[in-house]
């Protein structure tokens, strides 16, 4: 069952065609890899939820994006689609017994709870001010590939601040 539920969150993530890029996809899949790679060298839960975080902005911003491409508008369409990827992402984690155990918790929650909940306030920050960074400097950006740079380096930077508040 829990392989099932598993394989069915990871469907509906790929479910949506990848063609709207409202967030750069370079920046996706350096945020995507990073997700990987700090499983697999057993980095602390809370850096690896702050890329999780990052890669379910993105993943939400490209549905969004996309919807709006194909005109397809509904009540509640911004919530409902975070929802979904925040649920699809979380539930199979609390479901397979990797999200709540009493042993892995910073400031009384789960540290990969919390560092995605920060994670996605870090990315929305970069997403948010990237417009007003370009508007400031006539219409373009300040340095190339910012769009891609400034998510990812804010991730780092956090990234870096919970090694040190973690150890």
């Amino acid at each position: 069952m829990k392989t099932k539920l598993s394989l069915i969150s990871f469907l509906l993530i790929l479910a949506f065609p990848l063609q709207a890029f409202a967030v750069c996809p370079v920046c996706t899949v350096a945020i995507a890899g990073g997700v990987g790679l700090s499983r697999w060298l057993h980095v602390d839960d809370t850096i690896t939820g702050l890329w999780i975080g990052g890669l379910l902005v993105s993943l939400i911003f490209w549905t969004l994006n996309w919807l709006s491409k194909k005109k397809i508008y509904f009540w509640g369409r911004n919530f409902i689609v975070t929802a979904i990827f925040y649920i699809a992402s979380i539930y199979p984690l609390f479901y397979s017994d990797i999200i709540g155990h009493p042993q892995n918790q910073i400031w009384g929650l789960d540290k990969l709870v919390v560092g995605t909940i920060i994670g996605t306030f870090v990315t929305l920050l970069a997403v948010i001010t990237y417009p007003a960074v370009k508007k400031i400097n006539q219409g373009k950006p300040i340095f190339p590939f910012q769009k891609v740079i400034t998510p990812i380096i804010l991730l780092l930077i956090t990234s870096v601040l919970f090694y040190y508040i973690t150890r």
